[in-house]
This record gives C-alpha cells, structure tokens and sequence, in this order.
C-alpha cells in the first residue's frame, strides 16, 4: 500500500578523525537526527565525504538506521544517501535499504527526500510503501 508522509528534523552531523592522511579531500562523519512529523524519532548513522577542488563540486554517501514510529508504526529501518554537488547543482537520492525494516516496518520500501530551506531548516517528504497490517 503507497503512503506519504512529510515533518522536519533537526540534524547532528560531527566530523571524525581522517583516516586517511594522504587524502585530505576525504572526510567522515556521524549522524544523528531527531524526527518530527510523519515519522517520530531519531537516527544514527555514518557519512564519508569526498571534496573537489573545484568550488561547489562533492559528493559524499551515507547510511543511518531510524528508529521510532513511521505514521504510527513502530520499528526501524535504515537509509543509503548518496549525494553529488555538481559545480553547485546539488543531486541526491536517499531510499530505504531493501528488508531493513523491523516491527511493525518489515517490508518497508520507499524514497527519502530532503529540502533544506534558506533559514537552515530541513524538511522532508517521504513516498513509501508498507504491508497492511495483519
């Protein structure tokens, strides 16, 4: 069954140490975000990072697991990012990881989209499909 759902979140990304001294253009970093909205409840995750020297060109990709309620079922799931800055046009394509859903979420699939507003606020909209209920 397809549903949509939207709300906000606030998120916490810190930076790691660099594994790698030869490549000071990689970076990596954690992930943790409270849900608001459609979905209540919070992520944790890993990001890596890789720079350009060409100003506004990166890319970067990411896997947390959210834990909490999706419209009011509960369990976890958990999100691939991967994210490319292309001289300044961004792309980015978040999907749910395929059998990754628990509880009340197993058999979760769907698509993850994230707006960031000029004031800094982030959004999102999130298209996804859920087994009904037993």
């Amino acid at each position: 069954m397809s549903h949509h759902t939207t709300g906000s979140f606030e998120p916490g990304v810190k930076p790691l140490p660099a594994d790698f001294s030869a490549a000071p253009s990689l970076g990596r970093m954690t992930i943790n975000k409270q849900l608001h909205g459609g979905i209540e409840g919070t992520s944790i995750g890993q990001m890596l990072t890789a720079m350009s020297d060409t100003k506004g060109s990166a890319g970067y990709v990411a896997v947390e697991v959210v834990t909490g309620k999706v419209d009011g079922r509960a369990g976890s799931f958990s999100l691939i990012h991967t994210g490319i800055m292309d001289r300044g046009k961004p792309t980015l394509t978040v999907i749910v990881v395929p059998d990754s859903g628990t509880g009340e979420l197993v058999g979760l699939t769907g698509t993850f989209t994230i707006t960031i507003a000029a004031d800094g606020k982030h959004t999102y909209d999130f298209d996804y499909t859920l087994p009904a209920k037993p």
